[in-house]
C-alpha cells in the first residue's frame, strides 16, 4: 500500500448489533491488521429521531466481547475526531453551501404535503413510488427554479429547507469494486439524495464522504444494501475535489435467513435464533432481542463463523483463530452472492471451539454459568478437572450446568423409571454391599472404585454393565455424563454414598 491504511465501521446507534454488522467490523479489522494499518469506529448519530439511549455503548461493548476493538473512537480519541457525527454538525455544512455555490446542489423549500402532492401527481402503474429526480425536480420549490439571491432570502427569513445534490441527467458512473468488480450505473436511476435535513444535520450520504475524507479512510467496507448509495457518494467525492483521495469500495454480500430473504429479527423470533451479538432490550420499544454470547458462544467461535459467512480461503479449512484470519484474509476470495445463515452449523462452530479450548480458558464463562444457576463456591481446581472431562459434550456454554452441575450439588431429580423395569433384590443387595465397601475403604481413585464395583458384582453373580446404568443415574440423575468413576471420584466418598442411598430410598 502506498498510504497507511485505514478503514471504519459507522453504525448508527439505533439498537442491537445485528451479525451482518459484526460480519463487517471482522473484515474491516482483519484487512487493517494485515495491513499494518488503522480501524476506526465511527458513530454516524445524525439521524437524532433514530437514536436509541444506551446504543453506542452497547456498540463498543460488543466489539470488546469480540475481541475486535478500534484503534480510535469515542472512547480512545485519535488525530481525526470528534468522533461522533453530532459533533461534527458545522464541518458537514460548509460543504453542503459549498456545493450550491458550485452549482452541484441546491437549496429546496417543498413543505411535506407538497412533497406527498408530488409523489401522488407523478404516481404511475410503472413508477408507483416517484422520486425527487432530475424530471420532478423542474417542477418543485427549490433555487433551480429561481434566482439564488431569492433563495438566500427565504432562507435569512427562517423558511425550512434541505439541500439536495443535482444529479447529472445523463450520465453513466462508474467505479472498482473489491469485491463485484466494475459497477456502471446511469444518473438517470438517482435521485436527488437530501445532503443537508432541515435540522442542519447531515444525512448519511455526505456525512459519510466528509468523513471519510477527512479522516483519510483508504477502504470502505460496507453492505450491499449501499451499493445504490454508490453513485451519489462517488459524485460528491468528485464535486468536492476529492476523487484522488476516494477510498477502494467493497459492497460486502447480504446475510440471507433460511428462507432466502435478508436475515432479521423476523426470522431470529420464527426460528428461535440469535441474530445480535449480545442481548438487547430496546429502551423505547422495551423489546428485547437475544444474542450469541447470552445464548452460550464463545465469542472465537461467533468471529469465526462469521468470517466463513462469505470468504474462505481456498484451503478448506473452517476452524481458524483470530491471528490465522488476519494471515490469510484476502478480499479477492470475499463472495459475491448472499451467504445463508445456518444456526446448526453455527452451534458446530461452537462446539468445536469449546472442545480446542483448555480448562483454563473456558473457566470464566462456566463459572459464570454455574453462578447464574446458584453454584458459586466450586473448588477451581476441582472445576477446572471438571471441564476438562465434559467439554466435549457441550456444545453451548450453558451445557456446562446440565454436564458438570451435579459435581457440585446434587441431582435435583432422579430417573428412577429408566431403573425400575429391570430392578431386582438381587441389586439392591448389590448396592448396599457397595456402599459398605465404599465406606471402608481408604483409597478414592477411579481405578480403585471400578476395580471394587467390578469384584463385588461377580461375587454377587450379576453383570458390571447390568449396574453401570443405574450407578449413573444415581450420581448424576439421568443417563449421561462422562465415566461414572471418575465422576465418583471427583464428586468424593460422602456425596457417592449419599446419592447412592437416596436413590435407594426412592426404589
Amino acid at each position: 500500500m502506498s498510504q497507511r491504511v485505514r478503514v471504519r465501521f459507522a453504525p448508527s446507534p439505533t439498537g442491537g448489533l445485528h451479525l451482518g454488522g459484526v460480519r463487517t467490523v471482522l473484515y474491516n479489522y482483519l484487512f487493517a491488521r494485515q495491513h499494518g494499518g488503522d480501524f476506526v469506529l465511527r458513530i454516524e448519530d445524525t439521524d437524532q429521531t433514530r437514536f436509541v439511549p444506551g446504543a453506542e455503548a452497547y456498540i463498543l461493548d460488543c466489539l470488546t466481547w469480540c475481541g475486535l476493538e478500534p484503534d480510535e473512537s469515542v472512547v480512545k480519541p485519535g488525530a481525526y475526531g470528534p468522533y461522533r457525527q453530532s459533533e461534527r454538525k458545522e464541518m458537514y455544512q460548509q460543504y453542503a453551501h459549498r456545493l450550491v455555490e458550485q452549482g452541484d446542489a441546491y437549496y429546496a423549500f417543498d413543505t411535506p404535503a407538497e412533497l406527498e402532492a408530488m409523489r401522488e401527481q407523478y404516481k404511475t402503474p410503472e413508477n408507483p413510488s416517484p422520486t425527487y429526480n432530475q424530471q420532478v425536480r423542474q417542477h418543485m420549490r427549490n433555487s433551480l427554479n429561481m434566482e439564488l439571491e431569492a433563495a438566500r432570502e427565504l432562507i435569512a427569513e427562517g423558511t425550512p429547507y434541505v439541500v439536495r445534490i443535482k444529479m447529472p441527467e445523463d450520465e453513466v458512473i462508474g467505479f472498482t469494486d473489491m469485491v463485484r468488480g466494475q459497477v456502471n450505473v446511469h444518473t438517470s436511476q438517482v435521485d436527488d439524495k437530501v445532503l443537508l435535513k432541515a435540522d442542519g444535520m447531515p444525512t448519511y450520504h455526505l456525512a459519510v464522504v466528509v468523513d471519510d475524507y477527512l479522516m483519510k479512510i483508504t477502504h470502505a467496507f460496507r453492505g450491499e444494501e449501499w451499493l445504490s448509495s454508490a453513485p451519489v457518494h462517488l459524485m460528491l467525492w468528485r464535486k468536492l475535489g476529492w476523487e484522488d483521495s476516494m477510498p477502494a469500495w467493497a459492497h460486502l454480500p447480504l446475510i440471507m435467513g433460511p428462507d432466502g430473504a435478508k436475515l432479521s429479527k423476523r426470522h431470529g423470533n420464527k426460528y428461535g435464533f440469535p441474530i445480535f451479538a449480545m442481548n438487547w432490550t430496546d429502551p423505547v420499544k422495551n423489546e428485547f432481542t437475544e444474542g450469541f454470547r447470552e445464548r452460550g458462544f464463545l465469542p472465537e467461535a461467533f468471529v469465526n463463523l462469521l468470517a466463513l459467512m462469505g470468504w474462505n480461503d481456498g484451503s478448506g479449512q473452517e476452524i481458524f483463530t483470530l491471528d490465522e484470519m488476519v494471515q490469510r484474509f484476502n478480499m479477492e476470495r470475499v463472495h459475491s452472492a448472499g451467504a445463508q445463515f445456518d444456526f446448526e452449523k453455527a452451534k458446530w462452530y461452537n462446539h468445536e471451539w469449546i472442545k480446542r479450548s483448555t480448562a483454563q480458558r473456558l473457566l470464566p464463562e462456566v463459572q459464570q454459568v454455574l453462578a447464574q444457576k446458584g453454584i458459586s463456591d466450586c473448588n477451581e481446581q476441582v472445576l477446572l478437572k471438571v471441564i476438562d472431562l465434559v467439554k466435549e459434550r457441550c456444545t453451548l456454554l450453558n451445557d456446562f450446568y446440565e454436564q458438570a452441575g451435579f459435581f457440585f450439588q446434587g441431582p435435583a431429580s432422579i430417573d428412577t423409571e429408566s431403573i425400575k423395569g429391570k430392578w431386582n433384590e438381587q441389586k439392591t443387595l448389590f448396592f448396599t454391599e457397595l456402599i459398605r465397601n465404599y465406606e471402608l475403604t481408604q483409597l478414592w481413585q477411579a481405578t480403585d472404585l471400578e476395580h471394587a464395583f467390578k469384584e463385588i458384582a461377580s461375587v454377587n453373580g450379576l453383570k458390571p454393565g447390568e449396574l453401570m446404568l443405574p450407578f449413573r443415574i444415581m450420581l448424576v440423575g439421568g443417563k449421561f455424563g462422562p465415566a461414572v468413576f471418575d465422576i465418583a471420584e471427583i464428586i468424593g466418598k460422602e456425596a457417592t454414598i449419599a446419592r447412592i442411598k437416596h436413590t435407594l430410598s426412592l426404589l
